[in-house]
């Protein structure tokens, strides 16, 4: 989630460059809608940013609860867009193909609605502690709140990894809380509490309660005849990771069972879900050359400045395959 502001389109003129890199057909379904959304909803917003972002003072006092439902698919510009989508990009790829397209799409309903519910909380407790009306006034708007759930349960899938977050390593259990703080030190921004909800919600579903009532409902769902398959919409969901180390690679980077056999496999190239967004992101940038156009902000919890270029991880990738 990020406090608002409207830029120009080539961030997502680089989005699109960087989903044409990946390859459309690369990308599992819910995913794409997703990435598609967002950006469709970034060049025609269904409410202007005003009244799209989230707060106390609008959902709660106002009664305008259609913003817990704009807020998250809405973005300040397009930098906030692109690295939102390059971010999610990478978690979409591997949590759908490990939970499911139907499940998937139910998390990610479920994660911005709470997300915002949580933010809201979160906002009127502060308010109430420190009689401040700034807090309940905040706006927020942006899918990261839902990226930090993600991260979350990401990393809950890949136990016992290292995550490099600005290039400090960082394990696994604690990527979400580190990139929660450099994140707010780096980018002033960015909304602290959007992105606290999102990890709150992301331990509500993997050491909560809420992945347990989720299940119940879709029982319920497939138990009244929607779906001719009773079990198959969340029974994905039962394993609680797998754990593992990728030979050739010292990151001890975790992978699920099925994601060796994935269309994304030579493309990845074994690279951490940071490294191949740092690359990524370094190979849109190129594109640009070294004209006097405006620099992007760094993106939130990567660094553009590490020592690989992306020609580099190219090379290291086809000595592993050639290994």
């Amino acid at each position: 989630m990020r406090n608002r502001q409207r830029g120009s389109h080539l961030g997502l003129l680089l989005l699109a460059s960087q989903l044409l890199q990946v390859g459309l057909d690369n990308i599992p379904p819910v995913t794409l809608a997703v990435l598609g959304l967002n950006a469709y909803l970034y060049l025609f917003p269904a409410a202007p940013l005003m009244q799209a972002c989230v707060s106390v003072q609008q959902a709660y006092w106002f009664k305008d609860w259609r913003r817990l439902l704009l807020s998250p698919l809405h973005h300040a510009d397009d930098w906030h867009l692109y690295f939102n989508m390059v971010s999610f990009l990478w978690k979409g790829m591997r949590l759908e193909r490990r939970l499911g397209g139907a499940w998937f799409v139910y998390l990610l309903s479920v994660f911005s609605l709470l997300t915002g519910l949580v933010y809201l909380a979160l906002e009127a407790v502060l308010t109430e502690l420190t009689q401040d009306q700034s807090y309940s006034m905040a706006c927020a708007v942006g899918f990261s709140g839902v990226l930090f759930a993600l991260k979350v349960l990401n990393n809950h899938y890949h136990p016992g990894g290292v995550t490099y977050v600005m290039g400090l390593p960082v394990s696994n259990r604690y990527a979400s809380w580190a990139e929660l703080v450099l994140i707010h030190m780096t980018s002033p921004g960015t909304s602290f509490i959007g992105h606290l909800a999102g990890i709150l919600v992301g331990l509500l579903y993997t050491a909560g309660p809420l992945k347990a009532i989720m299940k119940k409902c879709a029982e319920f769902v497939t138990a009244n005849g929607y779906n001719s398959r009773p079990g198959a919409f969340y029974s994905s969901t039962g394993s609680s990771g797998y754990s593992g180390t990728h030979g050739g690679y010292s990151g001890n980077h975790q992978y699920a069972p099925d994601y060796t056999t994935a269309p994304t496999a030579s493309y990845t190239g074994g690279l951490t879900e940071e490294e191949q967004i740092e690359a990524a992101i370094r190979n849109s940038l190129n594109d640009r050359g070294q004209s006097n156009e405006r620099r992007a902000p760094p993106p939130y919890g990567f660094n553009l400045s590490e020592e690989a270029t992306a020609e580099e991880l190219r090379q290291r990738r086809l000595r592993r395959f050639d290994s």
